[in-house]
């Protein structure tokens, strides 16, 4: 059986990874069963999917194994799209802080504040670090920013992120049912197809 990298060390992402790439013919590791750490590479990529790549070719050349890497973030309309790439270094020591420095940015802005979460997926094969060995896919959810955080579920932005058919955010909801529609959700199903149909 061949093992598979999950190139993260987030507790949340791989909470909602695992059981959806369960079934497949690899056996999942991830960063944090690496008997020796390595240290993260600088994320120098203009856009999710070249921030998933990045780090898919680093860990799987690092390692020498099949490395799957996924950079996802919040996208608000009324920002011009910030903090998009930048989400998790947006200014804020914890995501309260950085609740409410979004909330200050988008206080001269009508609500309602459309947003969407997106995720780039990329599996890179450390044999061959070319665009024919890797597998590249997103996912999308789309929703608006909560006009305060709701709910103790999930991680990340997800208190502030409404889901309308929900009519919850995403921290009102458990795991399973966030990612039945959410982008990591899209991303990480899509590769499992992908898997699949073309076992490692």
């Amino acid at each position: 059986m061949t093992d598979l990298l999950i190139a993260t060390t987030n507790p949340g992402k791989i909470r909602e990874i695992l059981p959806i790439l369960q079934g497949t013919s690899v056996r999942l590791r991830t960063l944090a069963d690496l008997t020796t750490p390595i240290p993260e590479p600088e994320e120098t990529g203009a856009s999710f999917a070249a921030n998933a790549r990045l780090k898919a070719d680093y860990y799987a050349a690092k390692t020498g194994m099949i490395t799957v890497a996924e950079d996802s973030g919040l996208v608000i309309d009324a920002l011009d799209g910030r903090p998009g790439i930048h989400s998790a270094r947006y200014p804020g020591a914890t995501y309260p802080e950085k609740f409410a420095n979004l909330y200050r940015e988008l206080a001269a802005h009508p609500r309602p504040w459309k947003a969407r979460y997106f995720c780039a997926l990329c599996l890179s094969n450390p044999t061959v670090i070319t665009s024919q060995s890797r597998y590249e896919c997103s996912g999308i959810v789309l929703g608006e920013i909560w006009p305060e955080p709701r709910g103790s579920h999930g991680f990340g932005y997800d208190p502030i992120f409404y889901y309308p058919e929900f009519g919850a955010t995403f921290g009102e909801v458990d795991d399973a049912r966030k990612s039945s529609v959410a982008h990591r959700g899209k991303a990480f199903r899509k590769l499992r197809d992908y898997l699949l149909l073309h076992p490692l």
